[in-house]
């Protein structure tokens, strides 16, 4: 084996000094990005006549329809618009609002400040609260001496998903860190795993798999915390902006699958599934339905073995990250930031009981592909995102199965 695959397969390269020295470049990058667009900005819209924050437009603007005594609105696309419209412009391109009306609790006390000060305290509060999950995350996983070494830290701030997240004003930031917190507890502290299981409703397309972990490994203190937390999150919904919320949702997700998903309104190549694969190199509809549940289901059925399997806990929660992305028809490139759990948790786990071949690769090729994979699938027409994942993906299930370990067996939660 020649030096250069030798230093593939052992990832002998990835150094701790090369890493905090790249990492703090990326850094240094990622913060002149976002001076020059602040510097470029006029008033609340970016140099290109988009709102700052893209994405958190939709957000902020149905928080305001809610303050007005609207939120119903929200759901209603032309309503919403003329919102945005008068928020941010008539240029303005539409922002939708496709979340559940449990993300009212958030938008709406967010709109109750001007524009960019909510977008601030919007970033700043979720990376807070992503960067203490991945801290909880790291001390109770294999190898909590990884938080004395602040390369962790780096690489956190430098993940590009990160930079991607930032610069949408999405809410990438909270859905990592509930993932990261939910994996730290689900076992020591199983109601609170399952809380932080139960607020991550607001992002029904990767909930799909949670309940089917629980329930096949009899985690059963978790799944019942996560549905009463999803139950009291929506009579919170319902007293406090009414019940027309619901029926406006439910009526807006018509809209949302067709004019989002199936027909690619938020750009296919920014869309990293195995259903927008399919609709870019031009498959019909029902195409992509049938590849993307084939993979869905493929997914969840591997998934429940590893986590049923004696394999470590770090490499479960893991497999579920990556997993959670994988079955779902809709995840974009800055979603991605549920990678980051699984990230810190294949790195700790490596550091503990040691990397097989081309782990140090994967983790690598797992950190980097947010940054990539938008661009590689516009030219390219391949969502880097998820052959990568795929790849990591079946890492896990091939390591698993040539270690033999298929005994079946229910970890006992420890008593909260």
């Amino acid at each position: 084996m020649s030096a250069f695959l030798f230093s593939l397969r052992e990832g002998s390269f990835l150094t701790r000094a090369r890493m905090r020295l790249w990492t703090a470049a990326i850094l240094i990058g990622f913060a002149a990005g976002l001076i020059a667009l602040a510097l470029t900005a006029h008033g609340l819209n970016d140099y290109q006549g988009r709102p700052l924050g893209t994405d958190f437009s939709d957000i902020y603007a149905a928080g305001t329809l809610a303050l007005d005594g609207a939120p119903e609105a929200g759901f209603d696309p032309p309503k919403q618009f003329a919102r945005e419209q008068a928020l941010f412009g008539k240029d303005t391109q539409f922002y939708g609002w496709h979340y559940p009306p449990f993300f009212l609790l958030v938008a709406a006390p967010l709109a109750e400040l001007p524009y960019l000060p909510a977008l601030m305290l919007w970033q700043l509060a979720s990376l807070a609260l992503y960067l203490a999950a991945m801290a909880l995350l790291l001390r109770k996983g294999p190898a909590p001496q990884i938080l004395s070494d602040k390369t962790w830290l780096l690489a956190a701030l430098a993940f590009p998903a990160a930079f991607v997240n930032l610069i949408h004003g999405h809410n990438g930031f909270l859905t990592a860190a509930l993932i990261a917190a939910a994996l730290a507890l689900i076992d020591a502290r199983p109601v609170l795993g399952g809380i932080c299981f139960g607020l991550l409703a607001y992002k029904p397309q990767f909930g799909v798999l949670i309940p089917v972990v629980l329930a096949a490994t009899g985690r059963w203190r978790c799944f019942a915390a996560a549905v009463a937390t999803v139950a009291s999150l929506a009579l919170a919904v319902t007293a406090i902006f009414g019940a027309a919320v619901w029926p406006a949702f439910l009526a807006s997700t018509h809209f949302t699958r067709e004019a989002v998903l199936e027909a690619g309104g938020t750009g296919f190549h920014k869309i990293q599934t195995v259903f927008a694969w399919v609709r870019m190199w031009d498959g019909p509809v029902a195409l992509a339905y049938a590849a993307q549940a084939i993979a869905s289901i493929t997914v969840a059925a591997a998934l429940v073995w590893l986590w049923r399997s004696r394999a470590r806990m770090g490499i479960k929660g893991a497999g579920l990250c990556i997993a959670m992305l994988l079955a779902t028809p809709y995840a974009l490139d800055y979603d991605m930031m549920a990678l980051a759990p699984a990230i810190a948790l294949l790195a700790a786990d490596g550091l503990k009981h040691g990397f097989p071949p081309y782990a140090r690769m994967t983790i690598l090729a797992l950190w980097a592909v947010p940054i990539l994979a938008r661009g590689v699938a516009e030219f390219t027409h391949v969502p880097l995102g998820v052959p990568v994942m795929a790849a990591a993906f079946a890492a896990l299930i091939g390591a698993l199965a040539r270690e033999g370990s298929t005994a079946i067996v229910r970890r006992k939660e420890i008593p909260a």
